[in-house]
């Protein structure tokens, strides 16, 4: 990938990155804070500020580093993680649960207001070499990979804190204890699917793929 390229491919992904991140961590915030703990909202976090969420290595360097290396193929990167003190929760067990899922169905939100916003900008004269029509299509594509991603079943990401919730206690408490472990894997998972061989994509493939063709049949736009 030429220079010229990869900064085009940066500036159509910024806004829509940003705005996955920022209302992913927010949400946990929010909805950890409407079942009774205010940790999160305390600290600033219930906001959809930028700065309050952007972890300067996870979010911008690395992002940045991995997309140089990889030619534009992978982008890998997180954000400050929003402190929720789950003892505080109303019902510690069953609220964690909403409070994972939050962070999941925000992104999927989002994605359906981009696929919106690409409908209404067809609709509109905006074709596929659109800047515009360009960033609403990486808004759809990078919030529902921010979706399914943090739906794996790996601690510490928000599908390991679901499947923790919906265990029984003492299987839940067994589980838990692999989360020194998933980051780990996390990362071993993106090393080896940057050298070709796609583990990460084939795990992500199913969610992704179901809410593509949703998506696409609602609002009748082919995603690229």
């Amino acid at each position: 990938m030429e220079f010229g390229e990869l900064i085009r491919m940066i500036a159509v992904s910024a806004v829509p990155v940003v705005f996955a991140i920022t209302l992913h961590e927010a949400a946990h915030g929010y909805i950890a804070r409407q079942c009774g703990d205010k940790t999160a909202y305390m600290l600033g976090r219930v906001s959809l500020n930028p700065a309050r969420h952007i972890d300067w290595m996870g979010t911008i360097f690395l992002p940045l580093v991995m997309l140089f290396i990889s030619g534009g193929r992978l982008m890998f990167g997180w954000a400050k993680p929003v402190p929720v003190n789950f003892q505080a929760l109303r019902n510690p067990k069953r609220d964690m649960f909403w409070v994972a899922l939050a962070g999941p169905a925000a992104n999927l939100v989002m994605a359906v207001g981009w696929a919106a916003a690409l409908k209404f900008g067809t609709l509109a004269g905006l074709r596929g070499e659109d800047f515009l029509f360009e960033v609403a299509s990486v808004g759809i594509s990078v919030n529902l990979v921010f979706m399914a991603l943090n739906l794996l079943p790996i601690l510490p990401l928000d599908g390991g804190r679901i499947v923790v919730a919906l265990l029984p206690r003492k299987l839940a408490w067994q589980f838990s204890r692999l989360e020194p472990f998933g980051l780990p894997i996390l990362l071993g998972l993106v090393f080896i699917s940057s050298y070709g061989y796609n583990i990460l994509g084939l795990l992500l493939y199913p969610i992704m793929h179901a809410s593509r063709s949703v998506i696409e049949t609602i609002f009748q736009v082919y995603l690229i």
